[in-house]
């Protein structure tokens, strides 16, 4: 089995029920260790646009790299997720974030995320649940990079998406 950590994020619709579908949907095919709280975010990259609903979650999975892509491919294009302009808005957005401690560098897979270490809506949820995970090609933990980055505006909201038990921190 293979440790992940995963981004979610959508700005159309019913945002927390999107990201509740989501996890569903991963639930069925991986083992779910954890999951952070929903952050507000402002949209990165094209502005104009509604503001994001954002999570991190980590999971356990037996699917090669290249497996787990394109089963979070397809499982965005069954939750309704339509092809948009780049940075765009979007129904749900699944990113892999982390595969163990690999390095993978595809033509359509870059692993860690290229963009993670700096943008705060990925930092702020995934310091949440993995607080002291190293980055394996900067050497950094979740937090410092967290430090590291400027702040855009992110919001953790109060109320619970997921009543269950493995909100917050993976045990070590």
């Amino acid at each position: 089995m293979n440790q992940v950590f995963l981004s979610l994020g959508t700005n159309l619709g019913d945002r927390r029920r999107n990201l509740q579908e989501a996890v569903a949907c991963l639930r069925a095919a991986m083992t779910v260790t954890a999951v952070s709280p929903v952050y507000e975010t402002a949209p990165w990259g094209d502005t104009d646009q509604p503001d994001f609903f954002n999570i991190c979650l980590a999971a356990e999975t037996g699917q090669t790299s290249q497996e787990l892509l394109q089963f979070l491919k397809r499982t965005e294009t069954e939750l309704g997720r339509e092809k948009s302009r780049r940075w765009g808005p979007r129904l749900i957005d699944i990113d892999i974030l982390a595969y163990g401690d690999r390095v993978i560098r595809e033509k359509n897979l870059m692993i860690p995320h290229s963009r993670m270490a700096e943008r705060t809506f990925v930092l702020a949820p995934l310091a949440d649940i993995a607080p002291e995970w190293v980055h394996p090609i900067t050497g950094k933990s979740v937090v410092q990079m967290l430090t590291a980055v400027y702040r855009t505006e992110v919001h953790r909201l109060t109320e619970l998406l997921f009543e269950e038990v493995e909100i917050g921190r993976l045990e070590k």
